[in-house]
């Protein structure tokens, strides 16, 4: 039994009509490239060519300054524009206070009900004692000055939508778009309540709470009513003081992350971007010099690189392979609240709200300055319009050196015609004998002068065209007789 092998298979010939579009292609590409190799891109003036000018002079002394100017500038825009990109890029976040404010309100308790009949058997659900919490939060430095936004808040805690955001905000633009205001739920992918157990051991079977912030649909949409609030309530029934937990899990884009103690050892960070967590590392290679002189991909490990690395050599491109065990999502913000509905507590009217400030990090304010810049749509057409006026500019450049020649052709002719006409031939003859193959050593002349007699180092038998041609000629074949 013959065994046949699992090589390569043939490749499937080509038709007439494949192979004709083929040469159809590769002859367009070809004719583009002499239409291209055929402009002209100097646009450089020549050497001489204000001593000819009719009029005005300083005609071509000030091109010559405005070519100075543009090289100028376009090294410093393309320069800027280039940090520009880096700086948008590197997404540089500046940290800021959010001031947080819970409170909560009560209905239908024990000691509200003044006007409750003893002797009536109507006992509605709607006397079922209740309470409502409110989480409201806000930069310090947020410009809260907005007419609209004080008009349309609620006054009065019982108009509040249950276990959702303030419906009163619910109906206006979104804002989600870089430079505008940070809302609460910016900063926040979830949040939950945990509620302890009551005094009386029962607790209820409805005191969960869960929000979590919806995906945009489509991508690159502004954010749902439902994800775009500064204010969260709930409420619950409950006639007892009762102790909860606020959890807050933060929303960062790049997603930060907590970083083992090992890794926090090395790059000197608790909390980093994957980014982050990686360039530190290279840092800390390079500053302790552990990279190997022979292979650079290499890095020895040092004691506490060891920890991170798991053994004593490293490779240099997968180190975020080896950051990647080390990170661990962010622990949410905790926050602690006693839910009061005793009488003591909420006599004086509105109670006092229970304060924290937390940092958060929020995009550098010149990023959305910035980005104008980087995302222009007319800066393609820009680039185009101006390679086509240098298109332009080359050719009359040209045009201007061919006018030269000519002028120095005749100038010269007019001068000394006899001289002129002779020197002419004698380098027409010159150029002849090179195209045509009969000058020995290229200049059409024979090597009979003092020159081509003297040796040593300053002879031009030592140069490299020399030696180049004499290996030419004996690498040539002797023709048969």
């Amino acid at each position: 039994m013959m065994h046949q092998g699992h090589g390569p298979h043939a490749s499937v010939p080509m038709t007439q009509a494949q192979i004709h579009q083929e040469n159809q292609r590769r002859e367009m590409a070809s004719h583009l490239a002499k239409i291209r190799s055929r402009k002209p891109t100097d646009k450089s003036l020549p050497d001489g060519v204000e001593e000819i000018l009719v009029g005005d002079g300083d005609v071509a002394q000030a091109y010559k300054s405005l070519r100075d100017f543009e090289r100028r500038l376009d090294a410093t825009m393309t320069r800027k524009r280039l940090d520009i990109v880096d700086s948008v890029n590197r997404n540089p976040k500046r940290f800021k206070t959010l001031r947080i404010w819970i409170k909560n309100t009560v209905e239908d308790q024990f000691w509200q009900s003044n006007t409750l009949d003893v002797n009536s058997f109507d006992f509605s659900e709607n006397l079922e004692s209740s309470y409502r919490v409110k989480i409201e939060g806000r930069l310090l430095d947020d410009d809260d000055s907005s007419k609209e936004d004080d008009e349309t808040k609620t006054t009065e805690d019982d108009k509040m939508e249950t276990d959702s955001p303030n419906k009163a905000k619910a109906n206006k633009p979104v804002s989600a778009k870089p430079g505008e205001r940070y809302r609460f739920s910016h900063f926040f992918k979830a949040l939950t309540v945990d509620f302890d157990r009551p005094k009386s051991g029962h607790p209820s079977s409805d005191t969960s709470v869960e929000w979590k912030k919806p995906d945009r649909t489509p991508a690159g949409s502004n954010l749902p009513a439902a994800a775009d609030f500064d204010e969260f309530t709930f409420r619950r029934n409950g006639d007892e003081n009762v102790n909860i937990t606020i959890n807050l899990f933060r929303h960062e884009d790049p997603e930060r992350f907590e970083l083992s103690p090992d890794l926090a050892d090395v790059i000197d960070m608790k909390e980093a971007t994957r980014q982050e967590a990686v360039m530190g590392l290279w840092e800390y290679i390079k500053l302790m010099n552990l990279q190997e002189d022979e292979e650079k991909r290499n890095f020895r490990c040092d004691d506490l690189l060891r920890k991170v690395i798991g053994r004593d050599v490293g490779h240099i491109p997968i180190l975020n392979d080896y950051v990647t065990p080390h990170l661990r999502p962010l622990p949410p913000i905790k926050l602690p609240y006693t839910i009061r509905v005793d009488e003591e507590f909420h006599k004086s009217g509105d109670p006092v709200p229970t304060v924290y400030d937390i940092r958060v990090a929020v995009d550098d304010p010149l990023k959305a300055k910035l980005l104008p810049f980087v995302r222009d749509t007319q800066y393609a057409s820009m680039l185009k319009e101006i390679s086509n006026l240098d298109e332009q500019l080359a050719t009359l450049i040209q045009a201007t050196a061919q006018s030269k020649a000519k002028h120095a052709f005749l100038s010269s002719m007019a001068d000394d015609p006899v001289h002129f006409v002779r020197d002419w031939l004698s380098s027409q003859k010159r150029d002849l004998d090179i195209i045509i193959g009969e000058s020995t050593h290229g200049t059409g002349t024979e090597p009979t002068g003092d020159e081509w007699r003297r040796g040593g180092d300053g002879s031009p038998w030592v140069t490299s065209n020399v030696r180049e041609s004499v290996a030419v000629l004996l690498s040539k074949q002797p023709v048969p007789r």
